[in-house]
Order: structure tokens, then C-alpha cells, then sequence
């Protein structure tokens, strides 16, 4: 809400100027990178807010399941005292994570934010969301989709957490994104023609860095938005906020299977199975 109401605080300031003749040009610019600026970040309110919600009706029906089960287990006479102990654990913390409205589970959160404060040059952790946002400057090699040694030093560490625990039960969507400066040179157009296939190859690069580290490969999900999701108004500082990959944790759907090999052949990195739509990003990167 306080966004919205800078949003048109600065849609007001120009109608005025609109109104009262001619200014300087540079307080005319101001105020338009202002209200840009304003509107992206409500965007990214919005976005969250429907992540969110998406996660909380994931939580709410898989509470509601284990609830059912919970309750048919009891109603047995002689059942197996170990499985309903267990089913009795799965609830309660289902209804933990629903408390709290966080998707993930608290021990996998403690991992995660460990491991985010560990590596804050390469990362950051978002529990409320789920997510982390790895920053592509520091990710990738420049104008490509190639993992710097770093990165894959971070994304080994973050296959083992998701691999161990209550980790192995969930989710991996991976999303990429970048800013809207064109992509130029031929050698970079030549493997990534528009930034929505830069940002796309670049989640699955990051996708297959955990399927060979050994991470489930049925557990992903991967996209690329390319300019069109910035988080920051594009400017000299604004972009290198916008290039950055996601990666969302969320439980995984019913019926599907939690845990698999992780052994299969890494995807190759093209515009197959991945959104595709006309885009541009920084010229120093491409």
C-alpha cells in the first residue's frame, strides 16, 4: 500500500507540472524515474502476494490431508503405534508451517539462512517466500549462462541440504530474469537471441548444476522472464538488481513423487520446454 500511494503521489506531482507550463527538464526526469520506479516495486508486491498465497493453499490442503490421515489412522484399533506417531509429527508440523506462513519447514529455513549468511555475495534467503535470489553479476560468467566456480561451489552445498530431511519432500522451481538493455554482440546473440533465452538458460544452468549434484531431476521446474518481472527501475544501478535467477522451494504436489534419481542427462541449455518472448539486458554482459 505504501508504494501505491507513492505511485500516485508522483502521477499527481506530474499532472500538476502537466498544468502549471513549462519546468526544467531534469525535475520532469526525476519524477518519472520516481513513479517507474514505484510501479515496479508494486509489481513486485503483487507477485509476492500471490506467491504467498499459493503457498498457503498448498499448506492449508496438505494439512487437510494429513488431518484425514491422521484421523483414519486413530480409528484403527491395533495399528502400527510408529506410523501414527509419524503422522501425528507430519501434522503438527504442517500446522507450524501454517502458523507461521512460511512454505518451508523450520529446520530447512535454518539451513537456508546459514548457508545465505555464509555466501551474502552470491545469495540471499527470503523464508517468508520460500526463495533464493541468486545475483547473476556475481553467478555467471559474463554474457553467458555459465556458473562461475563460486556459484557451483554454493549451488553443491545447497544440493546436500535439499537432499537431506524434510528438504527431500520439496519443490524446486528455478526462474530467471535480467534487465532491459539489448543484447548486441553476435557471439552472445548467437547462443541467447533475446534475454528471456539468457534467463532461461541460465535456470537451467542452475538446474543442472543440482540434477549432477545429484538433486532429484522429476523435482524441477524452470522459466526464464527475461526483462519483463524487474524488481528495481532499470537504471546504472537498477539492472544489476534485475539480472538474477529465483529459486522457490515449495512442497511438492500431491501424487507426484518426492524423491528420484538424480542421475539423469542435464538438459541442454536452448529455448526447448522454457517461455519464450522477446527481450534485451545490459550491453557490458552480452
Amino acid at each position: 500500500m505504501r508504494f501505491a500511494h507513492s505511485a500516485t503521489l508522483a502521477i499527481s506531482s506530474l499532472t500538476l507540472i502537466a498544468l502549471g507550463g513549462c519546468v526544467p527538464q531534469n525535475q520532469y526526469d526525476d519524477l518519472m524515474s520516481a513513479y517507474r520506479s514505484k510501479e515496479q516495486q508494486l509489481l513486485q508486491m503483487q507477485t509476492d502476494y500471490q506467491t504467498a498465497r499459493a503457498n498457503e493453499d498448498m499448506l492449508r490442503k496438505q494439512l487437510a490431508e494429513a488431518a484425514a490421515d491422521l484421523a483414519a489412522a486413530k480409528s484403527m484399533v491395533g495399528g502400527d503405534r510408529g506410523a501414527l506417531e509419524e503422522l501425528e509429527k507430519r501434522y503438527q508440523s504442517l500446522l507450524a508451517q501454517l502458523g507461521s506462513m512460511s512454505p518451508l519447514p523450520e529446520s530447512v529455513n535454518e539451513v537456508l539462512e546459514k548457508l545465505a549468511a555464509d555466501y551474502p555475495d552470491i545469495f540471499e534467503f527470503d523464508a517468508r517466500l520460500g526463495m533464493l535470489r541468486f545475483k547473476s553479476d556475481v553467478t555467471f560468467d559474463l554474457g553467458s549462462a555459465k556458473l562461475t566456480s563460486k556459484a557451483e561451489t554454493v549451488l553443491k552445498k545447497f544440493a546436500e541440504i535439499l537432499n537431506q530431511g524434510e528438504a527431500r519432500n520439496l519443490e524446486v522451481r528455478v526462474v530467471g530474469h535480467t534487465d532491459n538493455v539489448a543484447i548486441r554482440r553476435a557471439a552472445t546473440a548467437a547462443q541467447h537471441p533475446t534475454n528471456v533465452h539468457l534467463s532461461a538458460h541460465r535456470s537451467i544452468s542452475v538446474r543442472d548444476a543440482l540434477v549432477g549434484d545429484g538433486v532429484g531431476a522429476n523435482r524441477f521446474m524452470v522459466a526464464g522472464y527475461g526483462e519483463f518481472r524487474p524488481i528495481a527501475e532499470n537504471s546504472t544501478k537498477g539492472n544489476a538488481e534485475n539480472r538474477r535467477v529465483e529459486v522457490f522451494l515449495v512442497p511438492m504436489p500431491s501424487g507426484a513423487m518426492a524423491s528420484g534419481s538424480g542421475s539423469s542427462t542435464p538438459a541442454k541449455s536452448s529455448s526447448t520446454g522454457t517461455q519464450t518472448a522477446t527481450g534485451t539486458e545490459e550491453a557490458n554482459e552480452k
